[in-house]
C-alpha cells in the first residue's frame, strides 16, 4: 500500500520520512495552503461570518499536485502541528483533498523521533473540528477588526497603519507605561551604610541604618542624614540579635513558549523570533554527529507545564548517574499551570534527556546550540533536589540606632549546581556570606557614609516583560507572541533602544484614537475576556459563529460611531525636521511617509513643492572616492550600504559602518561578523581590531 504524509516543512518531512521508511511518501505543504485572500474583506458577514477561503496565491500548482498524489495513494495521513494553526491547515488541507472529515487521518508528533513518530502514526484520530473553529473564530475576528479598523486608523493619521485585536493592546501597555514614566516625580532620600570588622575577625563586612528607637527610619535629605551622623560620631556598636534559619529554593518549572522567549531574551539577548526559528528547527529535527538525525525537543508552541513519565524517568536516570541520589528530590515534583491554557502536549524539553548540550556542540548552529542548552539545563534543573540555604539576619545596636545586615550560606546546591533562572531586575541581595557573629560582639568600625538616592519610575517593557505581561493578563497565546512583538515595531508604533520599548509619536497618536472612540479594542480585560471565550470554543462549551457576533456587533457599532463623529478631522503628527535644505527656497526639509514609504519634503508646501529621496548618511567616507557611505534596503527590507555618488562609485557592502577611523591610513572602519572593525582600503592597509560587545 502507498500511504502519503502531509506535514508543514521539508526539514520535518525529510525526517519523519527517515522513520517511516518504504511504503509511506512524505511531502511538505509549507505552512497554509488557503485562506482568506487579502484583496477584500472575504467574510460574509450577513451570511453567519461564512469565510470565503481561497488556495494562497502561488500554491496553485502545488495543490494541484497534491490532489494528484492523494488520488493515487491508498491512504493520507494528515501530520501538520499540533496546535489550533496546525488542525486548522489539516482540515484545509482534508477540504480540498476531498478527504471524509470523520476518518481517522489526523496524526500528530510531540517530538520528531522514533518513538515520537510511531506513537503518532499508532494513533491516528478524526479531525478535531472544535479546534478547527477556535482557529477559524481567532482569524475571521482579526480579519474583521483589522480590515476595518485599519483603513479609519489610516484616514485619520497617516496611509498604511494597521491595529488589531492583539497589537492594539501590547501597544497600549507600551504606551501606558511611559505616561506612567513621565508622570513619575522622583522622591531623594537618604541611606546610611557602615563598614564593620569583628575583631579579632579581618574580614569586612556591610550592614545599613534601620530604625531608630523602634521606629523604621525615612531619611529624606542631606540635613537629616548629617545629624544622623553626628549622634553616631562616639558611640559604639555592639550585635544586639542574631537570627539563623534556614530556607528552601526550588527550580523553575521546564520551559513553554512564553518563559522560553522570556528567558532567551533577558539571558541571550534574543528576539523572540530568533529564539523561536532555532526552537522551531531543534523541533524539526537535526543531524547529529554520533546520534543521527532527530528531532532535539518536543513541540515549541505550549502553555504547558506537564512532561511524560518517560521523560522524567530519563532525565531522573542522567541525574542520579551524573550528581547522584542526593540530587533527586525524595518525592517527585510536578508543575501546575496557571489559567486557562492549551494541554494537549508536554512542556518544551529535550525529546531524549541523555543527549547533553555538548554531543550536539559540533553539529548545530550557534544559536541553535544556545537554545537546546537553555532547554536541556532548564528540564534536568526541574527534576532535582532544591537548594538549601542557610540564612542570617543581624541587628546592631548603636545609642538609639539599629544597623541591619543579612547574608546566607549554601548548605546543599541541590539544582543550583546546573541552572537558575536570570530575572529583568536581578538583584545580589544577601548573596555575601557573614562572618561568624554572636550576640554582644563588639565590632569595630572601618568607615560609615551617607548615600544620596532617588525613587526610581517603572522600568520600560523590554520585550520580556511585555511578553509576561501578554501572559499574565491573558492576551493573545504563545504562537502569536513573535507576531505581536514584531508588529509593533515595522508599523513604527514603538522603537527599541537597546532592549527597551518606547513608544513613538506615532505609536501614541494610534493608542489615543482607539482610547477615545475604540475603547473595548485597547482594554486588556476585554481582550482577555475575548481570549476566554475563543478557548471555551476548543472544548466545544461556546458556539464560534454566535461569540463572532456578539464581539463583532460591540466592534461595529462604535465603529460607525468614530468614523462618523471624526468626519473631516485628520490628526496630524509633528514632522521630523532633518538638516537637509531645500535647494529651492532654503527651508530645512522633513520626513514625510507616502505609498512608498518616506521621502524628503519641503515644509513649504503648497508654495514649494519640492520633494527628493530620503537618504540616510552615515558618519562615514566610501573607501573609494571620499563620498558618503549611505545607509540602502534590498526589497526585502535587508540594510546595505554603498556610496552617495553611484553609479559613478560602485562601493557596497553588507558591513555596517563605524565612527572611527583607520590609525594607519585614516579611512573609516566597518565592523564585519564575529564584531571585529577593519579598513576596507583597497590597497591593503590590512588594519584590524576587535570591539568589545558592551561597546557594540
Amino acid at each position: 500500500m502507498s500511504k502519503l504524509v502531509i506535514v508543514e516543512s521539508p526539514a520535518k518531512a525529510k525526517n519523519i520520512k527517515g522513520y517511516l521508511g518504504k511504503g509511506y511518501e512524505v511531502i511538505a505543504s509549507m505552512g497554509h495552503v488557503r485562506d482568506l485572500p487579502s484583496a477584500r474583506l472575504s467574510v460574509d458577514v450577513d451570511n453567519n461570518f461564512e469565510p470565503k477561503y481561497a488556495v494562497i496565491k502561488g500554491k496553485e500548482n502545488f495543490v494541484k499536485d497534491l490532489k494528484k498524489k492523494a488520488d493515487k495513494a491508498d491512504y493520507v495521513y494528515l501530520a501538520t502541528d499540533p496546535d489550533r494553526e496546525g488542525e486548522a491547515i489539516s482540515w484545509h488541507l482534508a477540504t480540498l483533498l476531498d478527504l471524509d472529515l470523520d476518518e481517522k487521518n489526523r496524526v500528530t508528533f510531540n517530538e520528531i523521533t522514533k518513538h515520537g513518530v510511531s506513537e503518532g502514526m499508532s494513533n491516528p484520530r478524526s479531525i478535531d473540528i472544535d479546534l478547527v473553529d477556535a482557529q477559524q473564530a481567532r482569524r475571521i475576528l482579526d480579519r474583521l477588526i483589522g480590515y476595518k479598523l485599519s483603513p479609519f486608523i489610516g484616514q485619520k493619521i497617516r496611509r498604511g497603519l494597521s491595529a488589531g485585536r492583539v497589537q492594539s493592546v501590547a501597544l497600549r501597555l507600551v504606551v501606558d507605561r511611559e505616561e506612567e514614566i513621565r508622570a513619575f516625580k522622583p522622591e531623594e532620600y537618604w541611606s546610611i551604610d557602615a563598614k564593620f570588622t569583628n575583631p579579632p575577625g579581618k574580614k569586612v563586612f556591610g550592614a545599613a541604618i534601620y530604625s531608630k528607637s523602634g521606629k523604621k527610619l525615612k531619611i529624606e535629605n542631606k540635613e537629616q542624614s548629617d545629624a544622623i551622623l553626628a549622634e553616631l560620631e562616639n558611640e559604639s556598636y555592639v550585635v544586639s540579635s542574631v537570627k539563623k534559619g534556614s530556607r528552601k529554593k526550588s527550580p523553575t518549572p521546564p520551559f513553554n513558549t512564553s518563559s522560553l522567549q522570556q528567558e532567551a531574551s533577558r539571558r541571550l539577548s534574543f528576539q523572540a523570533r530568533r529564539t523561536m526559528k532555532a526552537a522551531q528547527e531543534l523541533y524539526e529535527g537535526l543531524d547529529v554527529k554520533g546520534v543521527g538525525t532527530l528531532g532535539l525537543i518536543t513541540y515549541m508552541r505550549t502553555d504547558s507545564l506537564r512532561i511524560s513519565d518517560e521523560a522524567r524517568a530519563e532525565g531522573n536516570k542522567y541525574i542520579r548517574e551524573t550528581y547522584g541520589e542526593k540530587y533527586l528530590p525524595k518525592k517527585p515534583r510536578y508543575y501546575k499551570t496557571k489559567g486557562n491554557v492549551q494541554d494537549g502536549h508536554e512542556a518544551i524539553r529535550p525529546s531524549v534527556p541523555s543527549i547533553t548540550p555538548d554531543m550536539i556542540k559540533g553539529s548545530v548552529t550557534t544559536d541553535q546550540y544556545k537554545i537546546y542548552k537553555l532547554i536541556w539545563e532548564r528540564f534536568i534543573a526541574s527534576l532535582m533536589e532544591s537548594c538549601l540555604q542557610e540564612t542570617v539576619k543581624v541587628e546592631i545596636t548603636a545609642g538609639d540606632y539599629i544597623f541591619t545586615t543579612s547574608g546566607y550560606t549554601v548548605k546543599f546546591d541541590g539544582f543550583t549546581a546546573l541552572y537558575e533562572e536570570s530575572k529583568d531586575d536581578a538583584k545580589d541581595e544577601d548573596s555575601a556570606p557573614l562572618p561568624p557573629l554572636a550576640q554582644g560582639d563588639e565590632l569595630k568600625l572601618k568607615s560609615i557614609l551617607s548615600n544620596q538616592h532617588f525613587t526610581q519610575p517603572p522600568a520600560r517593557y523590554t520585550e520580556a516583560s511585555l511578553i509576561k505581561a501578554l501572559e499574565e493578563n491573558g492576551v493573545g497565546r504563545p504562537s502569536t507572541y513573535v507576531t505581536i512583538t514584531s508588529t509593533i515595531v515595522q508599523r513604527e508604533y514603538v522603537k527599541r533602544e537597546g532592549k527597551q520599548f518606547v513608544p513613538t509619536e506615532l505609536g501614541e497618536a494610534v493608542t489615543k484614537l482607539l482610547e477615545d472612540k475604540m475603547p473595548n479594542i485597547v482594554n486588556v480585560k476585554y481582550t482577555s475576556k475575548m481570549e476566554e471565550d475563543l478557548d471555551k470554543i476548543d472544548s466545544g462549551d461556546k458556539d464560534y459563529i454566535e461569540m463572532i457576533r456578539l464581539y463583532y456587533d460591540d466592534f461595529e457599532k462604535p465603529l460607525e460611531k468614530a468614523k462618523k463623529d471624526m468626519q473631516g478631522v485628520k490628526i496630524k503628527l509633528k514632522e521630523e525636521e532633518t538638516d537637509e535644505v531645500c535647494e529651492k527656497c532654503g527651508r530645512n526639509m522633513v520626513v514625510k511617509v507616502g505609498r512608498f514609504g518616506k521621502f524628503l519634503a519641503c515644509p513649504g508646501y503648497p508654495e514649494c513643492k519640492n520633494t527628493k529621496p530620503l537618504v540616510l548618511k552615515t558618519k562615514a567616507k566610501c573607501p573609494e572616492c571620499g563620498g558618503d557611505v549611505i545607509e540602502k534596503k534590498t526589497k526585502r527590507g535587508t540594510s546595505f550600504y554603498g556610496c552617495s555618488n553611484y553609479p559613478a562609485c560602485n562601493f557596497m557592502t553588507w558591513d555596517l559602518p563605524s565612527d572611527d577611523v583607520c590609525p594607519n591610513c585614516g579611512k573609516s572602519l566597518f565592523r564585519r561578523k564575529g564584531n571585529v572593525l577593519y579598513c576596507p582600503d583597497t590597497e591593503g592597509c590590512g588594519f584590524t581590531k576587535p570591539v568589545s560587545r558592551k561597546k557594540s
